[in-house]
């Protein structure tokens, strides 16, 4: 596949990046979407850079955007299926731009907006190195029964979740943080009374917090 078109911000210090913050956009969106959040984070992290990839392929629920994987079978075996399918994908990618950039794993961050989120959780422990942490927005945890949880790394990982999430139910946020902190996972964040399936000041005002301590 080609590489993945990518759009970048910072370091906002002009000095050379010293860590890598990787924003995932979810369905039917693309990469200049998350990009937005960058300039709210590069306040604490005037060393980073950031890049945000359109996903791999155009969505085919809608005449624009793109997606990880398809969503017209919604069901736990075709999510997964195409989260399987689409991680060797973005496990590249981060690769590449770790080695583009000469950061380490433990200098990388994954910030992902719901399929995007789906991809972090799953894709970010399973890479070669432990990265420094993972914002999880408005996402799931797609399980796989054929992963030794035990073998994955643990990085830290920031849940932050909608009350009134109508596409992807608030209940997606405790059962990510059941199973993240039953596999050993070092969790935070909580669930935002009122907020439907997007990002509020409040949950940039955390996320910045927290990349800005796990970046460190």
């Amino acid at each position: 596949m080609d590489e993945l078109r990518t759009y970048t911000y910072g370091p906002v210090s002009g000095k050379p990046p010293a860590s890598l913050v990787i924003l995932l956009h979810g369905l039917g969106a693309n990469g200049q979407d998350l990009l937005g959040l960058a300039p709210e984070y590069a306040s604490a992290l005037p060393d980073s850079v950031f890049v945000s990839p359109d996903a791999p392929f155009h969505c085919d629920m809608a005449p624009m955007g793109y997606q990880w994987f398809s969503l017209q079978e919604w069901t736990p075996e075709a999510i997964l299926q195409g989260v399987r399918d689409a991680t060797p994908i973005l496990t590249d990618f981060i690769e590449s731009q770790a080695r583009k950039y000469g950061i380490p794993y433990e200098k990388v961050a994954l910030v992902g907006f719901s399929q995007g989120t789906m991809m972090s959780l799953y894709a970010g422990p399973r890479l070669p190195g432990k990265l420094a942490g993972i914002v999880a927005y408005s996402g799931a945890f797609i399980e796989d029964a054929d992963t030794d949880m035990a073998a994955l790394h643990k990085p830290p990982v920031l849940l932050i979740h909608g009350m009134a999430d109508m596409v992807v139910p608030v209940t997606a946020y405790y059962h990510a943080r059941d199973k993240l902190e039953s596999a050993g996972f070092p969790v935070s964040g909580g669930v935002t009374p009122m907020l439907p399936h997007s990002i509020d000041m409040r949950g940039i005002r955390d996320a910045r917090e927290f990349l800005e301590k796990v970046l460190a």
